[in-house]
């Protein structure tokens, strides 16, 4: 009871940067309705959290009182609230809402400033490392005795920086980790907690130094499916002694090779992150969203202006048609087109045009087709909207 008096008394009447998170709720609000008060909710409360960073030198608060002051209900001190810099993991649930909230802002306006927000905390977090044994250690906790638990930055924030801004900066921030020439080319067994064990090997296959790693992360993945309907075909323990995390350490499902593959994005931000992709698909004869069946898609390239997307169709006698957007949310657009076939001059040659905002291809049976994309990104106002004809 004591405890629940004081977390009440000094936590739970705070703002926490976690709250970051409840953007992407928002932002699905504006993608449904369009309606710009919910842009704009998200936009205020972002930079809210931005001027408290500045305020406090730099550095993210992780308790802001009622009436905004930070410290407020913590005797004054910045670190301490509820998953924040003390407790329990520090560094990680202050810089991923952060990640999240920005990459959100830049979903809904296309300004890419708003990424300086994370960014700024990671390197600001730089700063305060140490090198030891020749490597990078950086501060994971703040505490009553200043920034402890220093460890080895891990790379996958600044990686989804990397992927929405396409900058050489943020490259170059990733290439300073030892792990990009060495374990980001290995493709781990297993997944992740959120399915996100692999944008290293991803990242280095679409610079070339990973030629193998589709047919290798599809291999993979379905033999940590089959892994796992396995445990559950023998899953007769006790629920009553089950982790938390039971279920989700058992759930057959894969998404993270899916994405990067075929959508040339990577796997969300786990905790509250949104889908961020350069291309998605519309199955134009079933009028449903996804690829048409027996059709296979790989993105082989992608930049800050264009992606390579190889589209295969695997029926030997039936035809496919579909539609490629640009972004999971319309937000990207495809300003042109450049189609390379195998058998040019044939009848049954595949065709990609680009019309009404949407390249439409078709595929004779057993046909594949390369295809170039130019875009703008976060050029379109982001929607759920479908286009006509798949609905």
């Amino acid at each position: 009871e004591t405890i629940l008096v004081a977390l009440n008394e000094r936590q739970m009447r705070c703002d926490v940067p976690l709250n970051l998170n409840a953007t992407s709720l928002v932002t699905h609000a504006f993608l449904y309705t369009g309606d710009d008060r919910y842009r704009k909710w998200v936009l205020d409360y972002l930079e809210a959290w931005s001027d408290r960073i500045k305020a406090n030198d730099g550095i993210c608060p992780d308790n802001v009182g009622p009436s905004g002051e930070i410290g407020e209900t913590m005797g004054g001190k910045w670190w301490g609230g509820y998953y924040g810099w003390r407790w329990p993991h520090g560094f990680m649930t202050i810089i991923e809402p952060i990640l999240v909230a920005a990459m959100n802002a830049v979903l809904l306006t296309g300004d890419m400033g708003y990424l300086e927000i994370p960014r700024g905390q990671i390197d600001r977090l730089t700063d305060l490392g140490r090198m030891e044994d020749g490597q990078l250690l950086v501060p994971y906790r703040h505490t009553d005795e200043g920034w402890t638990s220093f460890r080895p930055l891990v790379p996958k924030h600044i990686s989804h920086l990397w992927y929405i801004s396409q900058s050489e900066d943020d490259r170059r921030r990733i290439e300073q980790f030892p792990q990009v020439s060495t374990t980001w080319l290995e493709v781990e067994a297993g997944r992740a907690k959120g399915d996100d064990l692999h944008f290293g090997p991803w990242y280095c296959y679409l610079d070339g130094r990973k030629p193998d790693y589709p047919e290798a992360i599809l291999q993979s993945q379905y033999a940590e499916a089959l892994r796992r309907m396995d445990i559950m075909r023998s899953d007769y323990g006790d629920p009553h002694d089950w982790d938390v995390h039971h279920w989700q350490d058992i759930n057959p499902v894969h998404t993270e090779a899916l994405l990067q593959l075929t959508t040339g994005g990577p796997q969300i931000v786990y905790h509250g992150g949104l889908l961020h992709t350069r291309l998605r698909y519309w199955d134009i004869g079933e009028r449903r969203p996804g690829l048409p069946r027996d059709v296979g898609a790989l993105v082989t390239r992608i930049d800050g202006e264009s992606a390579t997307v190889e589209l295969v169709n695997t029926n030997p006698s039936c035809a496919a048609s579909l539609a490629i957007q640009g972004g999971a949310f319309g937000e990207h657009a495809l300003t042109g087109v450049s189609a390379r076939v195998a058998d040019t001059g044939s009848p049954f040659a595949a065709v990609a045009r680009l019309e009404g905002g949407m390249v439409h291809v078709d595929l004779p049976p057993g046909r594949s087709i390369t295809i170039d994309l130019s875009m703008n990104r976060y050029a379109n106002t982001p929607s759920y909207t479908q286009p006509s004809g798949t609905t």
